[in-house]
């Protein structure tokens, strides 16, 4: 099988391709084939992370009790668990990139360039305030991508990117 530069596969014919084997196609393959991961956060208000995360975003719901919510973000396990509310930073962590403050931590997921872009117009219909607006950063460079960043209603951050090329996924 080899993969096309969108990452789709097709099957190989000896008359009509030559079948190269590159790190990029290997990498894009494995991107292709991970394993779901888990992650659980915590959250001081369980009622509003419900709603943020199933309503805002649409993300299906999974097992639940009084005290956790699962839900399939994006193919993965995201447990959002109620815990109470502890004093923290007045302002967030950061670091400088590409001319921005980054939160860190944050958690999110790389999507599909168009997955991505209805995603931003999803939140930004819900009147999503963002730390940073929808763009694309290393425009015309090595890595390029769809990027944006949000807080969900309880303060973790979350990046949400896309890339063109999934190739540029590790670029250097």
């Amino acid at each position: 099988m080899a993969w096309s530069n969108d990452g789709a596969a097709s099957v190989y014919h000896p008359v009509k391709s030559i079948f190269t084997t590159s790190k990029q196609r290997l990498r894009s393959e494995l991107i292709m084939s991970l394993s779901p991961f888990h992650l659980a956060i915590p959250v001081y208000d369980l009622p509003k992370a419900r709603h943020f995360y199933g309503e805002v975003f649409g993300l299906a719901e999974g097992r639940s009790s009084t005290q956790w919510v699962d839900f399939d973000f994006y193919g993965h396990q995201l447990v959002i668990h109620e815990q109470p509310r502890t004093p923290g930073p007045e302002k967030l962590n950061s670091n400088p990139v590409d001319g921005h403050d980054v939160p860190v931590p944050h958690f999110g997921i790389v999507l599909k360039w168009e997955e991505w872009e209805a995603l931003a117009e999803r939140l930004k219909g819900f009147g999503t305030k963002f730390v940073i607006d929808p763009y694309i950063r290393f425009k015309g460079e090595v890595g390029e991508q769809a990027t944006m960043f949000l807080l969900d209603p309880c303060g973790n951050a979350l990046e949400f990117k896309a890339f063109k090329d999934m190739s540029q996924l590790f670029a250097k």
